[in-house]
């Protein structure tokens, strides 16, 4: 099959709606997808017929539990990890980098050092601060460069030393669309000795991951911002399923994934986590792997989403008084399709605000970036305007956003 906006919009129900009379445009995927209706169906299908928990010897309970290790296939392939085993499953990505920030800070010293970065959201930042306080152990932090809005690599990689035991950082702004070089961070930190902590919740919408590419010990992302349910998923390494101690009750299992996993998870979004792996691959070969769908699928994704950002950048071109805080360029590689904005004569929240009247949906604020926008300077001045396509929206979309703003 191949790729085309109308064939996907076809099965969001919220992208043909309307609302006063007005067809609604979602702009603000960075702060949340919409969801696809096979997604749905199959969480109405779980809870309607299915509801139990693990263990028990009558079908939903058995089905149930099968659930769980399809959730994990499922996550396994979108990821690329080694085995099933190195997904946990947990409430959203910032629970679980809590979570995980205190089973791998439990043997830290007060001569350690973390290194956190002024790019991310700062459920990957204040987690970490936080547990280096207990510990008493140096959080050390990375500054963006302004002019482009992206993270400086070269004064990450100056902090560095024997002492860091975690660097955690960002794959992709979730305010500049910045994407970063990974790799070469990843293969520096080990080259000290350190872990390295990747939030991907971001960059997963918009380019497919592979852990075992990058080498890395931890990524996490959520479901909901790639068209799936509220559901949080981490990799954690094979070297560190096992040894790392995670704090748990002390019935629960302490073997694979589910030592990391407190409580009972949600199912029903583990049904839809399935449905929406499924939703990302459809457009590849039918007789490929999972894997390999995901790839020719995500292959046409970033064709469409680079045309989307062209499309925006030549609109935002010709409009008089507004700035673009980060890459002005739509090479999808480089950026995801999300753009910071500034206005000259009205606030990022008048002109939220003003869009919403059309219903054209965008998010203003900082986005829990609080690094980036303080060294932008932008935080008296209430952060910025951000518009995020998905592969959901078309270039009609785009002229309507920027025939809007001419009207300010």
């Amino acid at each position: 099959m191949r790729f085309t906006p109308n064939a996907v919009r076809t099965q969001f129900s919220a992208l043909n709606q309307q609302f006063n009379d007005l067809m609604a445009i979602f702009l603000d995927g960075p702060g949340g997808s919409q969801v696809p209706t096979q997604v749905l169906n199959e969480m109405t299908h779980y809870l309607g017929h299915y509801n139990s928990n693990l263990g028990g010897h009558y079908f939903s309970s058995q089905l149930t539990t099968e659930l769980i290790l399809n959730a994990r296939r499922a996550a396994q392939s979108l990821l690329n990890t080694e085995s099933p085993d190195n997904i946990v499953f947990g409430a959203n990505m910032t629970s679980l980098t809590f979570q995980l920030s205190r089973a791998i800070s439990r043997d830290w010293k007060q001569d350690d050092e973390v290194i956190v970065t002024a790019l991310d959201h700062y459920s990957n930042v204040s987690s970490w601060q936080q547990a280096a306080e207990d510990k008493g152990v140096l959080v050390q932090q990375a500054r963006i460069n302004v002019a482009d809005g992206s993270l400086d690599v070269d004064h990450l990689l100056s902090l560095l030393t024997t002492k860091t035991k975690v660097v955690a950082l960002t794959y992709a702004s979730n305010t500049t669309g910045s994407i970063v070089d990974i790799k070469t961070i990843i293969d520096a930190a080990h080259s000290v000795g350190a872990m390295v902590y990747i939030d991907a919740v971001h960059f997963a919408p918009h380019q497919l991951v592979d852990v075992q590419q990058l080498g890395c010990d931890f990524l996490v992302c959520s479901a909901y911002k790639f068209f799936g349910p509220h559901v949080g998923i981490a990799y954690v390494a094979p070297k560190w399923l096992q040894t790392l101690r995670p704090y748990k009750v002390e019935p629960a299992t302490d073997i694979g994934p589910g030592r990391f996993e407190t409580g009972t998870q949600s199912f029903e979004a583990l049904a839809g986590l399935i449905a929406c792996v499924d939703y990302l691959a459809q457009w590849g070969n039918k007789d490929d792997s999972l894997r390999q769908r995901l790839v020719t699928s995500y292959e046409q994704y970033n064709q469409h989403e680079a045309a989307l950002s062209e499309r925006f950048l030549t609109r935002l071109s010709e409009l008089n008084g507004v700035r673009l805080w980060g890459k002005n360029i739509a090479d999808p590689a480089k950026r995801t399709p999300t753009f910071a904005l500034t206005f000259d004569h009205h606030s990022p929240e008048a002109v939220a605000q003003y869009l919403a009247r059309s219903n054209i949906c965008v998010w203003n604020g900082h986005f829990y970036a609080l690094g980036l926008i303080e060294q932008l300077g932008l935080t008296a001045t209430g952060g910025v305007v951000r518009v995020g396509l998905m592969h959901y929206n078309t270039l009609d979309e785009v002229d309507a956003l920027f025939d809007a703003l001419a009207g300010l």
